[in-house]
């Protein structure tokens, strides 16, 4: 090897060695957490969103009439028609019929009868009338309606929601630990009796302060989901959990656990969802300080009333 090549690569190599990984922008991570906590409560505020569920209503087979009428099954607020229809249940689903001369849509086209397929399905419906929506969910075999009002006073008052400091140290890198086969995990929900049952495909192994912690997977699509608990649970966080996303690990078992993104479940808002709570294996000793907090003026009760 000649001497001039010998020098181009000795730079190259001095170069080479000085390089190092970009320092990390903390001004600009704390701006995208901020962006996501905007878009956080955009979501909620939405019409698909969790604060405008004013009742869930678990049925059994057969008829149920519902309306604003003392003399309904399930009672809607005063401005819904006295008399809406009937729910009709059986082991199909659950039908709906609207008495004659009541609006009733679904995908902007009048309905006086129709099978309400549930949220299990590809193509759940859901059904309006004035400011009311209505679909059916489906939990462990067993049947609700949700009722939404787009025109809920709690929603036009809700917020902000509280948040503890932006820790980028909350931002820790973790490993998949696979199960031989993907598991079926038992969870218990907010609902006395009602179970969440995802596919689990591990445990993801982290490390906060020197101390190694692990929490039980969920599949949710191409992501991990997480229900986790820890000690800020006992006051300054929503006492049955939080939740959290991560990007599911490549070949390798590496992601990531943003705890900044850590948010309150729907329960957390109102009386209508059907949350899973932290299982005792997802409990962590320690307190997570990052993300979410809960206050209790942000829940909306059934008894409220409006």
């Amino acid at each position: 090897m000649n001497k001039s090549l010998v020098a181009i690569c000795f730079v190259a190599l001095l170069c080479s060695c000085g390089q190092s990984e970009p320092a990390f922008d903390k001004a600009a991570y704390e701006a995208e957490v901020l962006e996501w906590r905007e878009g956080r409560l955009a979501r909620l505020k939405a019409p698909t969103g969790y604060l405008n569920q004013i009742g869930l209503f678990w049925l059994e087979e057969g008829d149920y009439r519902f309306g604003s009428g003392a003399d309904n099954d399930i009672r809607l607020p005063a401005k819904a028609a006295s008399s809406i229809g009937v729910f009709e249940v059986n082991e199909a689903g659950v039908r709906m019929t609207a008495e004659a001369g009541v609006d009733v849509f679904s995908d902007d086209e009048p309905v006086t009868s129709i099978l309400i397929l549930d949220d299990t399905t590809e193509a759940p419906v859901q059904v309006t009338h004035r400011s009311f929506a209505w679909t059916v969910v489906q939990r462990d075999g067993r049947f609700a309606v949700r009722v939404r009002d787009f025109e809920h006073p709690f929603v036009a008052t809700f917020g902000p929601l509280p948040y503890f400091a932006v820790d980028p140290s909350l931002r820790v890198s973790a490993i998949l630990r696979r199960y031989d086969e993907p598991r079926i995990a038992d969870v218990e929900t907010v609902i006395e009796g009602l179970g969440y049952h995802p596919e689990s495909p591990g445990t993801v192994e982290f490390v906060i302060d020197d101390d190694t912690y692990e929490l039980e997977a969920y599949t949710s699509g191409d992501r991990l989901f997480f229900v986790f608990g820890d000690m800020t649970n006992r006051d300054d966080t929503y006492g049955a959990g939080r939740f959290l996303y991560a990007d599911a690990p490549g070949e390798d078992g590496q992601t990531v656990l943003d705890f900044n993104l850590a948010y309150s479940p729907p329960c957390a808002f109102n009386d209508f969802s059907t949350c899973p709570v932290a299982s005792p294996r997802n409990r962590l000793p320690i307190r997570i300080e990052a993300g979410e907090k809960f206050e209790p003026s942000l829940h909306y009760s059934a008894d409220a009333g409006y």
